[in-house]
């Protein structure tokens, strides 16, 4: 193997930081703005202060990968049919009581990290493997952006797209990069208002929908978006129209939105499922103006 093709032996240098005044680092990622001492973690766990710097602990470490259909992503309209390589770390810098994929993206057991990878290891695989893209998804790839960002650049190298799976939670600088490296995103959006977002994440709205509209006003990358529906929480009536409303109004009526169901998870074991009245209801609501069309699907 090439140096490139070595991942590091030691914690990776993380970037979007800075130095404070009381001589704490603030990690300038997310709107979360950690601030550090020496040996402390951010709130996903895997941005750490060593020293006078800040590094990222799980570059080139997975927590898995597998090969599926892209429209498991969910992404209906980007190269359907192909297959995706698919692969996460650990960690996240939400906090969400649903958490489907809590055992990973709340892991706090970097062992769980088991299968190592370079960037051009795992590009070299899904090209092998005919994977039309690579996606980082799993846990939230905003938190391992420089892996996800080397990984892109060798994955474009060899006519790999690439895809995030992501809530979208990030800095307007870090975006930027991140995002100049992505080929289509699908973006969960966890409900329409903000004490939603602080109550049941831990999180804001507005940067999220920043993050959406950044993404189609001054990107190529294809974007989807999710809203997992939960029963009591953010499936009312009027909810969702101005969720639907906000999204024609400044995203145009071309962005897919995928409703889907909740199961009983991480701390909402006490909610019950989501009922298939409850998706056809939201798809209702949607209204006209996010009627199924596709305009610029990707095949």
């Amino acid at each position: 193997m090439g140096t490139r093709d070595r991942f590091p032996d030691d914690h990776f240098p993380a970037r979007w930081w800075h130095a404070l005044p009381d001589g704490r680092i603030q990690c300038d990622l997310c709107p979360r703005d950690c601030r550090l001492h020496d040996e402390q973690r951010g709130l996903c766990f895997v941005r750490k202060r060593e020293g006078d710097a800040l590094v990222l602990t799980t570059y080139g470490r997975s927590s898995g990968f597998a090969i599926d259909p892209i429209e498991k992503k969910p992404l209906n309209h980007f190269f359907p049919g192909s297959t995706v390589f698919s692969f996460g770390t650990a960690g996240c810098n939400l906090a969400c009581k649903f958490c489907q994929n809590w055992d990973i993206s709340k892991s706090r057991e970097m062992d769980r990290l088991m299968d190592q990878a370079s960037p051009e290891r795992i590009a070299r695989v899904a090209a092998d493997h005919g994977c039309k893209s690579v996606a980082f998804t799993y846990n939230d790839p905003v938190i391992f952006a420089e892996y996800a960002m080397d990984t892109a650049d060798a994955c474009h190298a060899r006519g790999v797209q690439t895809v995030a799976v992501t809530a979208g939670y990030m800095h307007a600088e870090p975006r930027r990069d991140f995002y100049a490296r992505m080929d289509a995103a699908n973006v969960d959006l966890k409900g329409f208002t903000d004490e939603f977002y602080f109550r049941q994440t831990g999180a804001h709205l507005t940067p999220v929908l920043d993050t959406l509209q950044y993404i189609v006003h001054e990107t190529d990358c294809w974007l989807e978006i999710t809203t997992l529906l939960i029963p009591g929480h953010n499936d009312s009536n009027a909810e969702l129209e101005a969720m639907s409303r906000w999204l024609v109004d400044h995203l145009g009526p071309d962005v897919p939105l995928h409703f889907t169901a909740f199961h009983r998870d991480d701390k909402m074991a006490d909610v019950e499922a989501t009922p298939l009245a409850t998706v056809r209801r939201a798809r209702h609501r949607a209204g006209p103006g996010l009627a199924p069309r596709v305009h610029r699907q990707r095949a």
